[in-house]
């Protein structure tokens, strides 16, 4: 029994804990420190990059607080070039790396922040990766979503116009592989080159 108890703690332990390494980085462009994880064999931001681009770049709103806490939406072009340098906007196959890390299933749940997210939609974030649901820009003259889901883009193109992206919704574990336009404004996650 306790041999079975045992296995079990360890089983327990390896399906919930991810070896961690938690950082940080000075964007030197503008002096904003970000927070920094290595999940697997990949180091992430921890936060949606909030630099202020010169064009294809939205606070949520309009109003630059909402860019502290949620970081800028970027349409596709510029958020393939924001990253600082040392970083990049990450491929649509990292992403799928960062999920089989995780565990595909509930991955979304331990991404998750444990607060912000509304109507009880919040996660575990026993990843480190503190999603919050920072909403997205739609025709470049719609803004939505903020508080219920999380957005960002990927690098990879499917055709001349649209990108694929990566989302989370506030009542759902799991987190969605699909396509936009690039003009829509979408949050960007930095993976280090």
């Amino acid at each position: 029994m306790k041999t079975k108890l045992f296995l079990f703690a360890i089983l327990l332990n390896t399906t919930f804990s991810f070896a961690q390494v938690n950082a940080s980085f000075t964007d030197n462009r503008d002096g904003k420190v970000y927070k920094t994880v290595k999940l697997g064999n990949q180091i992430w931001m921890t936060e949606n990059l909030a630099f202020k681009a010169n064009s294809g770049c939205w606070a949520y709103d309009n109003n630059d607080s909402n860019a502290v806490k949620y970081g800028y939406l970027y349409d596709f072009e510029t958020a393939k070039t924001v990253c600082p340098a040392g970083w990049h906007l990450p491929t649509d196959a990292e992403w799928t790396t960062l999920l089989s890390y995780l565990g595909d299933n509930d991955g979304a749940l331990k991404m998750k922040s444990k607060k912000g997210w509304n109507e009880d939609g919040n996660g575990t974030n026993t990843s480190g990766f503190s999603a919050l649901p920072g909403g997205h820009l739609f025709n470049s003259n719609t803004f939505g979503d903020i508080g219920k889901n999380s957005y960002w883009w990927t690098s990879t193109e499917e055709e001349s116009s649209i990108g694929w992206t990566r989302s989370i919704d506030y009542n759902n574990n799991n987190i969605t592989r699909d396509i936009t336009s690039k003009t829509d404004g979408l949050s960007v996650r930095c993976i280090k080159d």
